[in-house]
């Protein structure tokens, strides 16, 4: 397993659960950095979706998610209910959604703004407004979620190194074995899984693929609201902004305060060259579109965290094979993978184990033809 992040350390445990101590997981840093996407409090998690292949995923996620809470004896997703709000003359149809929830059996209720401000006063919003709730969603516990599956993952044998990068990737002859050398020392084994996030396209360069990914520097900021009780989880749900620019929120957890960010608006960056500073352009926008809509959420920034998007230009994941190489598979999660995480790591491991998965991975195949262009269009929101 290379990269141990969200959905690295979710394949490791998975692949630990059927073949112990066969399994070995590499980290280029230290285990929980925060140099990649997924090292933080909180990420959404939610049944409601555009496409059916995606919420008949999320009905899964749910139930690997508990199937490690289970494991690990502790909680890693927290039910606060979810709230799609838009215009009516929205960029995002929130009818996809509508429809794919019914098609997939997920119940959700229709509120137009009136209601939505009776249940959550919180909210500034006109009669141009409409939503969408669904009681399940809520927040995966990000740092937590992956320290389970890390810590589950050893107790079922599994090895995981930190410190680790990878210095090449290799085939041998005999046995049809790749031989893995990172930090030093020498692997192999017969099949690879790679869960590199933003240095997908460094290691997928070793196999000659090269995949028209775009790395993002995104942040998300929390705020010292004045009222941070009213923003508790048990009184105000997660939610998601469906327009273009697209804003996203989470009820006051794991700091003094609510968290909020934009979706997909940060700049092209490498792994190498991204920065650790907040962009104050981009906290302005956040804090102007609280203000509007949810003014009782402002107050002092706490902190501003940043963090990578590695995206695909259709914001599909890739769930596949990596061409020419059966034996080695590849996630990339093209920067909405968390609430995944675990599912993704499962899928992962049937396939390394037995070659096929009982989810629909065929929306994410590495061969679809926009991740054969070489300037593809780029459609960022879902």
């Amino acid at each position: 397993m290379l990269g141990l992040g969200g959905l690295g350390s979710a394949a490791a445990y998975w692949l630990s659960r059927s073949v112990g101590d066969a399994v070995l997981g590499l980290e280029q840093f230290e285990l929980g950095h925060g140099r990649g996407e997924t090292q933080d409090h909180s990420r959404i998690i939610r049944l409601s979706y555009h496409t059916p292949a995606y919420v008949r995923l999320a009905k899964r996620a749910y139930e690997t998610w508990w199937m490690l809470e289970a494991d690990a004896g502790e909680q890693v997703v927290l039910r606060t209910g979810g709230l799609d709000v838009a215009p009516r003359a929205a960029a995002i149809d929130l009818g996809t959604y509508t429809e794919s929830m019914t098609a997939c059996g997920v119940s959700f209720e229709e509120l137009d703004a009136v209601e939505i401000m009776r249940r959550w006063p919180q909210w500034r919003l006109g009669d141009e407004h409409h939503g969408l709730f669904q009681a399940e969603s809520g927040i995966a516990m990000a740092a937590r979620a992956t320290a389970a599956h890390q810590r589950m993952a050893r107790e079922h044998g599994a090895t995981l190194r930190e410190r680790a990068a990878v210095e090449s990737i290799r085939w041998v002859d005999e046995g049809g074995e790749i031989e893995v050398v990172a930090g030093g020392d020498s692997y192999r084994a017969r099949s690879l899984l790679i869960a590199a996030g933003p240095w997908s396209s460094d290691v997928l360069a070793q196999f000659g693929v090269r995949l028209p990914l775009e790395v993002t520097q995104e942040q998300v900021t929390y705020f010292a609201s004045p009222r941070p009780g009213d923003f508790a989880p048990e009184r105000f749900p997660i939610w998601i902004w469906m327009d273009d620019p697209c804003f996203y929120g989470f009820p006051t957890f794991g700091e003094p305060g609510p968290k909020a960010a934009r979706d997909a608006g940060g700049r092209p960056v490498s792994a190498q060259s991204r920065t650790f500073d907040p962009d104050p352009t981009a906290v302005a926008d956040v804090e102007m579109f609280l203000r509007r809509y949810l003014p009782d959420a402002i107050g002092p920034v706490i902190y501003t965290k940043t963090c990578l998007y590695t995206l695909t230009p259709d914001r599909d994941f890739v769930i596949d094979a990596v061409p020419g190489h059966p034996s080695v598979w590849v996630a990339i999660g093209a920067g909405h993978a968390f609430k995944f995480a675990s599912v993704i790591g499962r899928i992962l491991s049937e396939l390394a184990i037995g070659g096929r998965t009982p989810s629909d991975i065929a929306p994410f195949a590495i061969t679809r033809p926009i991740l054969q262009m070489a300037d593809p269009p780029r459609q960022y929101m879902v």
